[in-house]
């Protein structure tokens, strides 16, 4: 699959050829929701918890005799039913995280990456960097590209482009090692380097 290689300027660049196998597929939606899960349940912290009747600082005595009193027999002031007492199958710490087969994992990024071609949502820069640190240039040239909510993944960000861009709230920067269906399928446009590209085939292929 042949796609048109960009400067920051807007301006052809030349061509690429993206690899079939990974960005040539026909998405499908069941992977990449497994992937999605599966990355949104290992960023749950797990922390939400109440106190258990162990845990409630309550009298313990024997409210009243045992019969008699026409009421319940009950022995603590912990329990569920009483104002102040523990909840009743309440939450507790524990980890939402699951194992995802490593071909899932990988399967899941292909297809993610074969969706955004197919809507042409990616777009191919020859390189990310910029002369000097000037955030209000940077915001008109993406403007031109007409980008909205972009994801740009390089190899390594030059350093120029990265503080130039840090404060563009509709782009993100994500280096090639971080790449995943989440943020790729967040985006409205992925910007790809041509080193993105090589390190993102290298890795899949």
């Amino acid at each position: 699959m042949k796609t048109k290689v960009l400067n920051l300027d807007n301006k052809a660049a030349g061509d690429v050829e993206l690899n079939d196998a990974i960005f040539g597929l026909e998405p499908r939606a069941d992977l990449i929701q497994r992937v999605v899960i599966w990355q949104l349940a290992k960023r749950r912290s797990g922390q939400h918890k109440v106190l258990t009747r162990g845990e409630i600082n309550r009298t313990k005595h024997k409210l009243g005799k045992q019969k008699g009193g026409g009421t319940a027999r009950h022995g603590a002031r912990s329990a569920p039913l009483f104002v102040g007492g523990a909840k009743a199958m309440g939450p507790v710490s524990h980890s939402h995280e699951f194992d995802l087969p490593k071909k899932v994992k990988a399967l899941g990024l292909k297809h993610a990456l074969s969706s955004k071609a197919k809507a042409g949502s990616i777009i191919v820069l020859d390189e990310a960097k910029s002369k000097d640190i000037k955030t209000g240039a940077l915001a008109k040239q993406f403007e031109k590209m007409k980008l909205g909510r972009a994801l740009v993944i390089d190899g390594e960000f030059d350093k120029n482009f990265q503080l130039s861009a840090r404060n563009l709230a509709e782009v993100a920067l994500l280096p090639v090692a971080g790449i995943n269906v989440y943020d790729i399928m967040k985006s409205d446009k992925l910007v790809l380097t041509t080193a993105a590209i090589k390190a993102i085939e290298a890795r899949l292929s």
